[in-house]
């Protein structure tokens, strides 16, 4: 739950912050008048998030185990490198992020200004269907659906209000330490979801070595105790896990991990203002 929770903090965040962008830019130029363009955008985007979420959800029904397993897994996998992508995205864009829409605003109003609803869209819509096929691997991996998409709810709600807040004034969030911290644990959250990507075709009979274990804690961490579903909630963690599993995750976590906080570390120097006599 809370794994999810944050994501949909995170991409809520971001979304809130970008409607913000737009309507600020909007008032500022007096230019409320195709404000309404906007938020088409924004409904058409967030009906389309939607209409992913719900054919990821039941599109399913029906097929072979095998074909479950692995449109599962490939997925998991695609989902792990949107994650991925996204991460990065953010923390190379945020520092700029309000110069590139006003500009994206203004290339829309040089016409007749229905390019707002293509802006808009585009703007959140990137994030929504982020969201939806991230959270749908995270659910899949826990195997439980109230709980995780609760919790993604929560997060999305939370960013509504702090978007809001942010908006008027009331509330100042350091985006960069938060953008910052949610980046890692993402990534850690996104090694789990590709380890269970692997976890999925290696049952659907695609990869090998489904009993070829790395390791079996569940005497010590049972998948049911309280612990083991925190585990498994938060970080995808399985006490049974693959060589496989394990081989992809540290492949994928410890390299992602490092560039990306290489990238933090040198990004604040950039930012940071020289010396005298530099």
């Amino acid at each position: 739950m809370l794994a999810n929770y944050l994501i949909g903090l995170r991409e809520g965040l971001e979304a809130a912050l970008v409607v913000g962008i737009l309507i600020s830019y909007l008032t500022k130029i007096n230019r409320l008048d195709v404000a309404r363009r906007v938020w088409l955008g924004i409904a058409v985007a967030v009906a389309v998030s939607l209409g992913v979420g719900a054919v990821l959800t039941f599109g399913a029904y029906g097929l072979s185990f095998t074909a479950q397993e692995a449109i599962g897994g490939i997925l998991s996998i695609i989902a792990t490198g949107y994650v991925t992508w996204m991460v990065f995205w953010m923390l190379r864009t945020s520092q700029n992020l309000k110069g590139t829409l006003h500009h994206d605003i203004d290339k829309a109003l040089m016409g007749a200004g229905w390019s707002l609803v293509v802006v808009a869209f585009f703007s959140i819509g990137r994030e929504g269907i982020e969201t939806a096929l991230f959270i749908w691997a995270a659910v899949q991996s826990v195997g439980e659906n109230t709980m995780p998409l609760l919790g993604a709810a929560l997060g999305v709600a939370t960013a509504i209000v702090l978007g809001y807040l942010i908006y008027r004034g009331l509330v100042r969030v350091n985006l960069s330490t938060f953008f910052t911290w949610s980046g890692a644990f993402l990534i850690i959250v996104a090694g789990g979801v590709l380890s269970y990507g692997i976890h999925d075709l290696q049952e659907g009979g695609i990869l090998p070595g489904l009993n070829d274990l790395a390791f079996d804690v569940s005497g010590v961490i049972p998948p049911d105790s309280w612990y083991g579903v925190i585990l498994k909630g938060t970080l995808n963690f399985s006490p049974a896990t693959t060589w496989l599993e394990l081989t992809a995750w540290l492949l994928y976590v410890v390299p992602t991990l490092y560039f990306f906080l290489r990238a933090v570390v040198l990004g604040r120097r950039r930012t940071r203002p020289g010396r005298v006599g530099e």
